[in-house]
Parts: C-alpha cells; sequence; structure tokens
C-alpha cells in the first residue's frame, strides 16, 4: 500500500457544483442487484423436482 501514501491522508472531496446525493437514493443505485431475488426458492424447487424424480 506504499504507493498511496501521497492520497491516503487527504481530505474527502466535496463537490461546489454538485450537491450530495441523499442515502436514499444512492441506495437505490444498487436496486437493480436484487434481480437475484427469488434465485433460491428456484434453486430450492429444482431440488425438490430432482428428489422427486431421484428417491
Amino acid at each position: 500500500m506504499e504507493e498511496y501514501n501521497d492520497i491516503i491522508n487527504l481530505p474527502h472531496h466535496v463537490s461546489k457544483v454538485h450537491p450530495q446525493m441523499s442515502m436514499m437514493n444512492r441506495a437505490a443505485q444498487f436496486a437493480p442487484f436484487a434481480a437475484l431475488t427469488g434465485h433460491n426458492a428456484a434453486i430450492d424447487e429444482a431440488a425438490r423436482i430432482f428428489e422427486e424424480e431421484n428417491p
């Protein structure tokens, strides 16, 4: 991590032009990653069908 020693203690930049984004809007940017909702249920259903066909 020595390569970042020149920037590691710099203050956090706050834009003078753009207002800070609200926590709600920041969280909404990650909502598309919820695409795997229901993935576990689909796996469980596939396992149930497999078990029925292969006792």
